[in-house]
């Protein structure tokens, strides 16, 4: 079992082995906000923070019958004592965590979260119900609003979905553009599909542009960057001289969306062909923006 369920599994036991979902995401992140590097990550969604992975993680669980589900409860459903297989240190944070906050009420816990995390209750369709008054106005203050036309790129290797995604609400991305010829990854929430559903989820829209991808049988054997560098040369001199409509497309998806980022798997821009195709879409005579790479 990934050492990640059993963090879950091991709050759950803590809480008397029951618990509902909205509070175990809340305690899970208070958890995530002791840690340095936690299991879990979070974005602001309909009801404050909210991992999609540990959600998937918990749907796993309950197929698998760790778990059961029922009215939006989990309960422990496997006896194995999960919080004795943590590690010390997080078995220690998970107690204070239980302690300090396991006993508030529903709203209550809500709350604390909405004021000592606003940007976590961005989202929140309840937001200025929890926090009257001037308490609501830390969650406004916590709204992204940099309304600067810019190109971003950004690629999802080695963070979390959720790590990502806080990428693109942080700089106020209103359009994901897709630029794999092969959207599929075995990365959670990458693939077409999942990661179309969680943007459109966070009022960020998505596009996939495949023609401008470059196939996987040609990132084959990519050991230095010299590879890297052949191969974006093919691509410039190949696939950019003869996409330039859908380049012309990206562009006027800038005009239309004004801050639009452009998606691929790799971390570093100089080893993605996204940068290159950024930089060409820049050259153009209607390009007067910025081009940034998160």
């Amino acid at each position: 079992m990934f050492y990640r369920r059993k963090i879950i599994l091991g709050l759950i036991e803590l809480l008397g082995g029951e618990v509902e979902e909205l509070r175990l995401q809340k305690l899970l992140f208070l958890y995530a906000k002791k840690k340095t590097q936690s299991e879990y990550d979070f974005i602001p969604y309909k009801y404050g923070c909210y991992s999609y992975s540990a959600k998937a993680d918990l749907n796993t669980m309950v197929k698998k019958g760790f778990l059961s589900e029922t009215e939006n409860k989990y309960c422990i459903e496997d006896k194995s004592n999960y919080f004795q297989k943590l590690k010390p240190a997080d078995a220690k944070l998970l107690k204070e965590v239980v302690w300090d906050y396991g006993q508030m009420s529903r709203n209550a816990l809500i709350k604390h979260t909405y004021l000592n995390f606003p940007f976590y209750a961005i989202n929140s369709t309840i937001a200025n119900e929890v926090l009257p008054g001037s308490l609501y106005d830390r969650v406004k203050e916590a709204i992204p609003n940099d309304e600067e036309i810019t190109l971003f790129t950004i690629g999802y290797e080695g963070i979390s979905l959720e790590k990502y995604l806080q990428k693109l609400i942080r700089n106020n991305v209103k359009l994901l553009v897709d630029v794999r010829k092969n959207p599929l990854s075995m990365k959670f929430g990458f693939s077409k599909t999942l990661l179309k559903r969680f943007c459109n989820s966070l009022n960020i829209e998505y596009f996939h542009i495949p023609e401008v991808g470059i196939s996987s049988d040609k990132r084959q054997q990519l050991e230095s960057q010299t590879d890297y560098d052949n191969l974006f040369a093919e691509y410039r001199k190949t696939t950019l001289s003869e996409t330039k409509k859908a380049q012309q497309e990206i562009l006027k998806l800038l005009m239309q969306y004004k801050r639009i980022a452009l998606t691929c798997f790799e971390a570093e821009p100089c080893q993605c062909h996204r940068s290159h195709l950024a930089e060409f879409i820049s050259k153009s005579p209607d390009f007067k923006y910025s081009l940034r790479h998160l």
